[in-house]
């Protein structure tokens, strides 16, 4: 007996089908189609054979899934969202091979979202519906519009800060604590008079290291993303000297975004935090301080290796 569920009015003609999963009316799943367990396919799906669909991946209806194409583990896939999987379709002209497209574990893209061919959706990602996603989408981002472009974060809400202070410094700054492991703001000195304003640190008191690079950041439009990387050992001090950004830090567990909006307000970024910058104005200057020379084997880049490295630990 089949361990498996296939409605009468459903056409299923591939045999690596999970215990579990249920394929509902008018669904076709082609015969080299492998969908996992527990998956629910709704009216209307269509697999083709080179598709590859992990456990518990939700398919509403009208979804139709093209060669190329892997969904891994807990995907959502709204009604009508389109998946493509040639830049250049002809009639009757197959290329030698498709483009792969990859929707991590845990993503869930929109009802009428198109989403193109040979593109990446990170872990936790969200595709707002009628989205157009042209280029990869990072790990728990929030996508939207035409083309898809990052809103936000999943799990981080608005800019918080909390109340709790650390500690104040001699010279009048104070240290506060987040959610995030690690993760410090810093309220820096701020001298106000008629000439002008300053903003002022001192190394080892204000900042958590003494700084061995600085660097700057600006002219970045406003759409675009920066960071999204960890550090095995840099420590990082981030100063929006004009304009505002966007902070996101991740730990892992626990993900909070922090809004840089003055000269006089810094975050600490330690060692294994995932970093990301955002929400640029267009004016915007971040100033970097690092306890490290560059070493590019000191960046962690994928978001699934920043995970496993924190495990590991």
């Amino acid at each position: 007996m089949s361990k498996y569920f296939v409605h009468p009015q459903g056409l299923c003609e591939s045999t690596q089908i999970g215990s579990g999963t249920r394929v509902w009316a008018f669904a076709h799943v082609l015969p080299g189609a492998v969908v996992g367990r527990d998956c629910n396919l709704c009216d209307h799906t269509f697999i083709e054979n080179d598709v590859v669909l992990g456990d518990r991946v939700t398919l509403k209806c009208g979804v139709q899934l093209w060669d190329g194409l892997r969904l891994e583990d807990d995907v959502f896939v709204g009604p009508n969202a389109t998946f493509t999987n040639d830049h250049f379709p002809r009639s009757k002209q197959r290329p030698s091979q498709f483009l792969k497209t990859v929707v991590s574990r845990g993503a869930s893209i929109g009802a009428n979202a198109t989403i193109l061919p040979g593109v990446a959706i990170g872990q936790n990602a969200m595709v707002g519906a009628g989205a157009v996603v042209t280029h990869d989408v990072p790990a728990n981002a929030i996508v939207v519009g035409n083309p898809a472009r990052i809103v936000g974060y999943v799990d981080t809400g608005e800019a918080v800060q909390s109340t709790r202070i650390l500690s104040t410094s001699a010279g009048g700054a104070q240290v506060q604590e987040t959610r995030v492991a690690g993760v410090t703001l810093h309220r820096l000195k701020l001298v106000k008079d008629m000439r002008g304003s300053l903003s002022v640190g001192e190394y080892s008191r204000d900042i958590p290291f003494v700084p061995q690079r600085y660097f700057l950041v600006f002219d970045v439009p406003s759409a675009e993303v920066r960071g999204e990387h960890a550090h095995y050992k840099c420590h990082q001090f981030l100063v929006c000297a004009k304009g505002q950004v966007a902070v996101v830090a991740d730990d892992g567990e626990r993900r909070e975004e922090y809004r840089l909006d003055s000269p006089d307000l810094g975050v600490y970024l330690p060692p294994m935090v995932w970093g990301i910058q955002y929400r640029y104005s267009a004016d915007a200057v971040l100033l970097v301080f690092a306890s490290e020379a560059y070493d590019a084997n000191d960046y962690i880049r994928n978001y699934e290796e920043f995970l496993a490295a924190k495990s590991a630990r």
